[in-house]
């Protein structure tokens, strides 16, 4: 004959994963069967706990993330770091992206095989064409993004009359 399974009083309604433990006092898991701390027992036995875990879980959908060991329910906020405002704070100045650095970067490269011990027309066809994009990086890194990150007096002058 089959045991008769009996019901089990949980208090569903009590938000907290945790409680103070009732020999030492400091705050452990709800749902172990001992104290973190002093190793009082809280629970008849594991299974017990499980069980009651369980039934508590299943009270709230918002519990469905919970760990029997947790102390706290788990959030999941997104962090969101304005690193460039940080910055401005700290006095730090913070360059906009740009995709100049990759243009010089061919150019060296084109620079470098020119370096390689080949025939004298390639030699210098491949330096010619190097420094050529290595000062149109330069000068678009330098030039082109300077005055868009820092725009003349004039022009704001004349925008702000606007």
């Amino acid at each position: 004959m089959a045991a008769k399974k009996q019901t089990r009083y949980v208090d569903v309604s009590n938000p907290s994963l945790s409680v103070d433990c009732p020999r030492c006092g400091l705050r452990t898991a709800r749902f172990i069967d001992h104290c973190r701390n002093c190793s009082y027992k809280l629970w008849p036995s594991s299974v017990v706990a499980s069980a009651a875990f369980k039934a508590w879980r299943a009270a709230d959908p918002s519990r469905a993330e919970a760990a029997r060991v947790d102390l706290d329910l788990p959030r999941h906020d997104e962090l969101v770091i304005d690193y460039d405002a940080r910055a401005h704070d700290l006095g730090i100045h913070m360059p906009p992206p740009s995709n100049w650095p990759f243009v010089i970067c061919f150019g060296l490269f084109f620079l470098s095989l020119a370096a390689i011990p080949l025939g004298g027309v390639a030699r210098i066809s491949m330096a010619v064409f190097g420094g050529i994009i290595f000062l149109v990086g330069v000068v678009g890194w330098v030039v082109v993004d300077d005055t868009r990150m820092f725009p003349t007096d004039a022009t704001t002058g004349h925008e702000a009359h606007e």
